[in-house]
């Protein structure tokens, strides 16, 4: 599998070879062919999605496979014992994660991972008001908002990310850029078209109609876009007992998804 520039330099400073990693979202598995590529030991792949699970089992070669195990499981509650990964990435996921559930996720990753651990996360600011495809993302937010009870994207501010592992005990290590613009291609646009599409085959039939159409109409008027950026955050816990103890409740951050950003 073809590992992303993001992932890339996402990873590059990390101690990754012969360590036990957590991809966390994994998506179709971007950051577990990365941490695989880096040397690591075994990678755990955690997804809630059964499609993505498959896929990515489908996408890594047999001997990647032989150092890998794919989850299906909610990153709310992660079927592994305490301090059990050296690493942790997040690449791509807080976006598809509600606030709701940002503290529930922050806690488990923090469970999980040893004394001295590293984590990085890696994910997008919010959209700047003028850009096309907020208005998109808005449109997609509200289906799957009627549909689900609840958003399909929320895009944190790297601060909030930041400051949520921080309280869990992670110290924060550094920062990096690793798409400024971002680039939503005309595949990433009907892709999100497409998730407003699913949505309205829950909504009422006239309904449904109406945010179909509209999805249709702001995809043709859209086409492509480069706009916000992609942050990376590393950070490393500290080398005593891990800190974690009950879920920090905030105001700030319903289920873990998988990941959908376009690096």
């Amino acid at each position: 599998m073809d590992v992303p520039r993001t992932v890339r330099v996402a990873l590059a400073d990390r101690p990754v070879a012969g360590a036990t990693c957590l991809e966390a979202g994994a998506g179709v598995g971007k950051a577990t062919a990365g941490l695989l590529d880096a040397g690591a030991a075994h990678v755990y792949a955690v997804t809630n999605d059964r499609g993505h699970a498959r896929l990515v089992r489908e996408r890594l070669a047999p001997d990647e496979l032989a150092r890998a195990t794919v989850l299906e499981a909610d990153l709310r509650a992660i079927p592994l014992p305490a301090d059990a990964v050296d690493v942790v990435t997040a690449h791509a996921l807080f976006n598809v994660v509600p606030v709701a559930s940002l503290a529930g996720i922050v806690f488990e990753l923090t469970r999980v991972a040893a004394p001295g651990a590293h984590l990085v996360v890696d994910d997008y600011e919010p959209l700047p008001e003028d850009a096309a495809v907020r208005e998109l993302f808005a449109l997609e937010n509200a289906a799957t908002e009627l549909a689900d009870g609840r958003p399909a994207l929320t895009f944190y501010e790297r601060e909030t990310l930041r400051a949520q592992f921080e309280a869990r005990g992670w110290a924060f290590d550094r920062e990096r850029t690793l798409l400024d613009p971002v680039p939503w291609t005309e595949n990433h646009v009907a892709a999100h078209a497409n998730v407003v599409r699913r949505a309205c085959e829950r909504l009422p039939t006239g309904l449904g109609e109406q945010f179909a159409s509209e999805a249709d109409r702001l995809a043709g008027a859209i086409g492509s876009e480069s706009v916000g950026e992609m942050y990376g955050l590393a950070f490393r816990l500290s080398d005593d007992e891990n800190p974690t103890d009950q879920p920090i409740v905030t105001s700030n951050g319903g289920s873990a998804s998988s990941g959908s950003g376009v690096s």
